[in-house]
């Protein structure tokens, strides 16, 4: 029977172990793009797993940086793994550190990348050492995948990502809490369409008519685009940039703009596209092209139902109450949870600020995290 107040006790002891690892990974600055900064903190962390007795590989890609996988009990279980998934990268461009160094203060600890998804990570491998240390034995394999590219929609691994889901037997995800600690039982499927308009340039003063406005044609599309939305239901449209013309005295011939659209279930996504697409030229003569699409499927609440429960139990042995969330943005649980493969989002650290200069975790949450993660692997 799993020692709950062991498992606890334990992790509340690593805390300033925790600390370090957490530290020594915001120093390393790992922003999307930058396979420098990618391949120092995948092999960061590849030395952290090592140390602890996992079994670790750096997937290499040229232009993206290694993807980590590292695997625990894996020789001696046959069942199938649970699989961790994480991101290595972080939005903060090199540089950031200068500006928003490592520091604690009243409680909690700041630095770039430390929220979304660094201290996570630490987490996740705490919670695999407290199972070694107390010498409990989970049924089958623990897996860690961590993503070079995440931030920028998990293009480089995104097979390897997905072939290690279809093997697992559940997956759960070192994301971020929501607000109060909540886990993420649902997030929206997330796309991107790309709206160009063609027209005819003219001399905006001799022969205005003899043109073919884009601008003035895409201002019509973006009202047609803005009625597709239905956010009584969590279906959201976002035109959010726009860009056409050349210069004032010319009529401009084309004209594009940048659609983001929020998906809550994976039936609007198929609705979306095919309304997207359907979209045609107003004004006689102007073009239309519309690509793009859902890049990224919704996380159904229903695939992380059965999971929460689970999660919910083992927080209560522990005393620790759970709640849950749902969000508008996508991790790498949304392409796992769309496999049909049971998926628990936002177990990594507790905080704010995500994507901003507040960015933090408090500290004293951090080995609750770790506690209840070890608990999932053990008994999932």
């Amino acid at each position: 029977m799993l020692d709950f107040k062991a498992l606890a006790k334990y992790c509340e002891a690593e805390l300033e172990s925790l600390m370090r690892c957490m530290k020594q990974a915001v120093e390393i600055e790992s922003p999307s793009h930058n396979a420098t900064g990618i391949d120092r903190i995948a092999n960061f962390f590849a030395g952290e797993f090592r140390r602890h007795g996992a079994k670790v590989r750096l997937l290499p890609h040229r232009t993206a940086g290694p993807a980590l996988w590292a695997e625990f009990y894996g020789s001696a279980r046959a069942a199938k793994p649970i699989l961790i998934l994480g991101h290595l990268d972080t939005v903060w461009e090199i540089g950031t550190l200068k500006a928003m160094p490592f520091r604690v203060r009243e409680g909690r600890a700041y630095g770039p990348g430390i929220f979304d998804m660094k201290s996570g990570i630490a987490c996740g491998l705490l919670a695999a050492k407290a199972l070694a240390a107390l010498k409990i034995n989970p049924p089958g394999p623990v897996r860690f995948f961590l993503n070079p590219d995440e931030e920028v929609s998990s293009l480089a691994f995104r097979k390897e990502l997905l072939s290690e889901a279809r093997g697992a037997r559940a997956v759960l995800v070192l994301e971020p809490s929501a607000a109060e600690g909540a886990l993420k039982t649902a997030r929206k499927g997330v796309g991107e369409f790309h709206v160009t308009v063609r027209g005819r340039s003219a001399h905006a003063g001799i022969d205005p008519g003899a043109g073919i406005n884009a601008i003035s044609e895409l201002a019509r599309q973006v009202l047609c685009i803005e009625k597709l939305a239905s956010p009584k239901r969590g279906l959201t449209v976002s035109v959010d940039i726009i860009q056409g013309g050349t210069r004032v005295n010319v009529i401009p011939e084309i004209a594009s703009a940048r659609v983001d659209v929020r998906v809550p279930a994976a039936a609007d996504r198929a609705r979306i596209e095919r309304q997207m697409r359907a979209l045609r030229p107003i004004r006689p003569g102007a073009k239309l092209e519309i690509t793009g699409g859902v890049n990224r499927p919704p996380l159904e609440r229903k695939m992380a139902s059965a999971l929460f429960r689970k999660a919910s139990e083992l927080a209560r042995s522990m005393g620790q109450e759970l709640k849950e969330a749902s969000t508008g943005g996508g991790s790498d649980g949304n392409f796992t949870a769309a496999l049909g493969i049971p998926t628990l989002d936002g177990l990594g650290g507790i905080g704010d600020g995500a994507h901003a200069r507040h960015e933090h975790v408090v500290l004293r949450e951090l080995p609750k995290r770790a506690a209840l993660i070890a608990a999932l692997m053990a008994t999932v």
